[in-house]
């Protein structure tokens, strides 16, 4: 399922989404959604510094607890991500890439895949990536699906990725 989303994505804008082609910014992460017949995938990315006020290797154990807790949030989809009720989804995966500390900025990369029962109801999904992490100010969002293709940004006040 996970390819032929991909694929979709391919076929429908006319490149893959590459989050290597967009800058470092602190507090700012990308949400590429792609929208198919058979429910959303979300592929995140999520500068570490805006998840746990560090981009290194943590160096005591307060800063290990807080990588600890921000990847137990990201693995935990159906808290973050609320896809229209009416559509019926739920989780069919979840991969979740920490930093590996080799490079100067740290990142965390994630993929959210939702199946729906109602695929058509699907009109929209909510994060609460905000509530959880108080550094992150925005979210980039570029997103393609049945109704064309369009770029959104998140932020507290705002969200909910609508198409």
């Amino acid at each position: 399922m996970k390819a032929q989303v991909l694929l979709a994505a391919t076929l429908i804008c006319g490149m893959p989404f590459a989050h290597a082609q967009h800058k470092h910014v602190h507090g700012e992460g990308r949400l590429d959604a792609v929208i198919d017949q058979g429910g959303i995938s979300l592929d995140v990315e999520l500068p570490l510094d805006a998840m746990v006020g560090f981009e290194r290797a943590p160096k005591n154990d307060k800063q290990k607890a807080a990588l600890a807790a921000a990847e137990k949030i990201l693995n935990d989809a159906t808290a973050l991500w609320q896809p229209t009720p009416a559509a019926g989804c739920a989780v069919q995966s979840v991969q979740v890439g920490m930093p590996k500390f080799d490079g100067e900025h740290a990142d965390i990369d994630a993929n959210y895949v939702f199946h729906c029962a109602d695929p058509a109801e699907l009109k929209a999904i909510e994060t609460t990536l905000f509530k959880h992490f108080k550094r992150l100010y925005r979210l980039e969002t570029q997103r393609s699906g049945p109704v064309g293709q369009g770029a959104q940004r998140l932020t507290p006040k705002r969200p909910v990725l609508v198409w």
